[in-house]
């Protein structure tokens, strides 16, 4: 069915549809004729952009370098690694035929890189001066879903992967920490975004992985989202795929690996997190657009060169900002879909601003209205203000959301009302998650990674406990 552009939906009432209107009347993205993919549109694909820029400088910095490997993987390769390849088999996308012939070896899409990177790493890691071997790739992946949504769970996805080899566990170890700190650093900065970072169970750690590290944020409808995740391969891949090398002593060993991922998944949390019944509220660091200038009277010649040099102004003090100056429509019609679409501040200028030289500046966040003489001083001051109330907002939301609890009583009744993040004592086995995820649909998110081992009972079953868990309902 036809998109049609006068749909409204409120986000206080039907959460999911109204996520699914604004992803799209935002001009966001826009459903495919490829069953479960999306189209990213240039508004959306600006806010990746924008953070490509914050985060490749950072990986740069710790010393990995950016790559790119083959997005076609040999079925043989992705054998190797029995948990890999069965953690990821109802996912796969295969190539049998290519060139009107019947290919010799079927050809996975890429789910993830780990086996096609490792089977060069193979080759170019033989000696310890060969080590770190640090590389990320900018790319896309395919899982074949078969429930999509935009930009949370699509069969084609963008994101960056970084995979990384060391001499030792302990290097291989600070690699995982740094790039999960990096992550939640990168959610909280620029997302606006806070949350918890920490261990994955067993059942919901990434297939091949030792241990899984990821992000979760709170949403506010009280789900939780995954966002990001940092694994220790351990020596898993690196056995299986012989990477070795010669150590200083002339013996070999297997290197210990990495690997880290964040996705366009983000663009989803970022409208959910702090998006409002009229559209997107966009942290001003991820605004394709930080400021559009409304020419009242767009053919109103003053009112429209006035309005192009207050973005000259603006654009040279390092600020994205743009005039909407088109004649056929009305200044109503250009606020609202500057509101649904984000954009952190708008100004206006009409005949009163041009005489008096003061501007009507209005904040998207609160609604605010201030007149502005100095309009790059005020709109930077702004700016950063913005930001860090929407920080606020969601770090008021994450307070709220979460609960700790002791009985499974308490923790159904919080499930079945606000739901959000649970920190209760979970005796670690694996039954026992499965229950409680089928009693309430809550699974568990993570261990945080400093939580300190305690003597308790496990919520659900009484056995004895040594750590509280944070369990949700997810996304």
């Amino acid at each position: 069915m036809a998109y049609d552009k006068s749909q409204k939906k409120k986000k206080s009432e039907n959460i999911s549809d109204w996520y699914n209107d604004i992803v799209v009347r935002a001009d966001l993205a826009d459903y495919s004729p490829v069953k479960g993919c999306m189209v990213i549109k240039p508004y959306g694909y600006g806010i990746w952009e924008l953070l490509q820029a914050a985060m490749d400088p950072l990986i740069k910095e710790k010393g990995v370098r950016n790559g790119y490997f083959p997005i076609f993987i040999p079925i043989s390769l992705l054998n190797k690694e029995k948990s890999h390849v069965e953690g990821f088999s109802p996912e796969l996308a295969i190539v049998t035929h290519g060139g009107g012939e019947e290919l010799s070896e079927p050809l996975a899409v890429r789910p993830t890189s780990e086996t096609i990177m490792y089977e060069m790493y193979k080759k170019w890691v033989q000696s310890w001066r060969d080590l770190p071997l640090l590389i990320n790739q900018w790319n896309n992946v395919v899982r074949w879903e078969k429930r999509t949504y935009l930009f949370l769970r699509t069969t084609e996805f963008l994101w960056q992967e970084g995979h990384t080899a060391h001499a030792t566990h302990e290097e291989a170890w600070d690699f995982v920490l740094w790039a999960a700190n990096m992550y939640r650093g990168i959610y909280r900065d620029y997302f606006a975004i806070p949350g918890f970072v920490g261990k994955k169970s067993e059942s919901e750690k990434f297939a091949g992985a030792v241990t899984t590290l990821s992000f979760e944020a709170m949403m506010p409808d009280g789900k939780a989202l995954q966002n990001c995740t940092s694994h220790d391969l351990g020596q898993n891949f690196s056995k299986a795929f012989d990477i070795s090398f010669q150590n200083k002593d002339s013996k070999k060993e297997y290197v210990w690996q990495t690997s880290w991922g964040f996705s366009t998944r983000s663009i989803g949390a970022l409208v959910l997190a702090h998006g409002d019944d009229k559209g997107l509220r966009l942290p001003p660091k991820l605004a394709p657009i930080q400021v559009i200038i409304l020419p009242v009277q767009p053919d109103d010649s003053k009112q429209l060169t006035r309005s192009n040099e207050l973005a000259t102004e603006l654009s040279s003090a390092g600020i994205r900002a743009e005039v909407d100056g088109r004649e056929d429509e009305t200044l109503g019609f250009r606020i609202n879909k500057w509101e649904v679409k984000g954009v952190p501040i708008r100004v206006e200028v009409g005949p009163k601003e041009i005489e008096s030289g003061s501007y009507l500046l209005v904040r998207r966040d609160t609604f605010e209205k201030f007149n502005s003489k100095n309009i790059t001083k005020d709109v930077s001051k702004a700016l950063a203000s913005i930001q860090s109330n929407l920080l606020a907002q969601a770090e008021e939301n994450l307070k709220k959301l979460t609960s700790e609890i002791n009985n499974f009583k308490e923790f159904e009744e919080i499930m079945r009302t606000k739901k959000g993040f649970i920190r209760a004592f979970w005796c670690e086995d694996k039954a026992c998650e499965e229950s409680i995820k089928g009693k309430t649909k809550a699974g568990t998110r993570c261990l945080l990674l400093d939580e300190k081992e305690e003597k308790g009972k496990c919520v659900y079953c009484g056995n004895e406990a040594k750590h509280k868990w944070i369990f949700a309902q997810a996304y």
